[in-house]
């Protein structure tokens, strides 16, 4: 179910639960500010999420919040993960999605990452 984004950080959702070891994962990367593990449930051959440790409710809440240094960190790190991965080349996809509307179903910041085959178009046309 879609989670309203402006609501305030709940520290029982699943990816606090992951940063705290409550959960397990399978890690890709991860150093002192950011997580990067598979998707239990990957749409694409590769499907890796990547989170920022601190306690963000969505991309627009990082982008409010965070430092500066936060940020670049954090989009540096999504571009070396796919870098890492191989994927730059034959290409990949980004996708966070924000609230209701963008179905959002995790009140933390989180970044899909797909790739590995052909993903096709991003909306259905005649939208």
């Amino acid at each position: 179910m879609p989670i309203d984004a402006t609501q305030p950080y709940d520290a029982d959702n699943i990816f606090a639960k992951i940063l705290r070891g409550e959960i397990p994962n399978d890690t890709v990367y991860e150093d002192d500010h950011v997580l990067a593990f598979n998707d239990i449930n990957p749409q694409a051959p590769t499907h890796v999420l990547v989170i920022p440790k601190g306690d963000y409710v969505s991309w627009d809440d990082f982008s409010a919040r965070a430092s500066d240094s936060e940020i670049a960190h954090f989009v540096r790190t999504v571009g070396a993960i796919a870098r890492k991965l191989g994927l730059v080349e034959p290409g990949y996809r980004l996708l966070a999605n924000i609230g209701g509307h963008g179905h959002q179903e995790v009140g933390h910041l989180h970044v899909h990452l797909f790739g590995g085959k052909p993903l096709g178009p991003m909306l259905a046309k005649g939208l």
